[in-house]
């Protein structure tokens, strides 16, 4: 077991957070330099300074923060993500902070893949890929209280190339849910990604895994349907993370982006919990 723990592990603080904040919206932090307010694009910690401001705007009304790791590596900003990150885990520890970054390798390289993730960026949970199997989990899930999140029905219409195979009459992605829901969540430390633009599938993949976290981007510029995917995916604590990016990072590109960004991030919300309610 590694020394490096979370306040919580990854499953009950994000239990926690849906109960004390009421949402399940969570804010996707995709920082491009191309988008970013004028004022902020030439500034060295623009990626930082931006996020931050959208992170101090929204913090109440998400359960979770996700910085995607690629946005801050392409531009050698790294260091912003850390500082991002950072932030973020001393000024709301409350909320659950989700590393987007997809990994997906054996051996020693899922071991500093892992260690990257929750030693040098803190995360309490990051995103991963299936296709090297338990080889490619492992690592992460020997950092006991912290969370892997499994890509099993991603949002894009490509993902359907692979993830809809028939395998024994099965789709792929069914058995990816099986697969981590019956072993590789022996520790209760396992979520699934799934997209709210395929709310039919998410809600088989609930069946499948009972009340595991779903984290399900696509909603916002992808066009992911809020009530349905609230009717397949949600369970009465909570159950999922429902994604937004550009639609509120982007909100406004003027010097009130951060208003902007909560005034959006809050009407999803308060959607989202429109549906809950009438759900329930």
């Amino acid at each position: 077991m590694h020394s490096t723990q979370p306040a919580l592990p990854f499953a009950l603080a994000l239990r926690e957070r849906w109960s004390r904040s009421k949402s399940l919206l969570c804010v996707g932090l995709d920082p491009d330099r191309a988008r970013l307010p004028v004022h902020l694009r030439d500034r060295a910690e623009g990626y930082f300074e931006f996020c931050k401001a959208i992170v101090d705007a929204t913090h109440d009304l998400v359960c979770a923060f996700k910085p995607q790791i690629a946005y801050f590596a392409s531009s050698r900003a790294e260091d912003q993500l850390e500082t991002l990150m950072r932030y973020i885990k001393t000024t709301y520890p409350e909320v659950v902070l989700v590393l987007d970054a997809k990994r997906g390798d054996i051996g020693p390289t899922a071991e500093h893949y892992a260690r990257e993730a929750f030693e040098r960026y803190g995360a309490d949970a990051v995103t991963l890929s299936p296709y090297l199997g338990s080889d490619s989990i492992e690592p992460f899930l020997s950092y006991r209280g912290k969370g892997a999140i499994i890509l099993c029905r991603t949002s894009n219409p490509g993902g359907s190339d692979v993830q809809f195979l028939e395998c024994g009459g099965t789709p792929l992605f069914e058995l990816v849910a099986q697969m981590v829901a019956q072993r590789w969540n022996a520790q209760g430390q396992c979520g699934v990604v799934v997209g709210a633009t395929f709310p039919k599938e998410l809600a088989r993949v609930r069946r499948i895994v009972g009340d595991m976290p779903i984290l399900v981007p696509g909603v916002g510029a992808q066009g992911g349907d809020i009530r349905a995917t609230v009717e397949g995916g949600s369970t009465e604590e909570g159950g999922m993370m429902v994604n937004s990016s550009r639609a509120i990072i982007y909100a406004s590109a003027g010097e009130d982006f951060a208003e902007a960004a909560r005034a959006v991030a809050q009407a999803t919300r308060d959607e989202i919990n429109q549906y809950r309610q009438a759900s329930n």
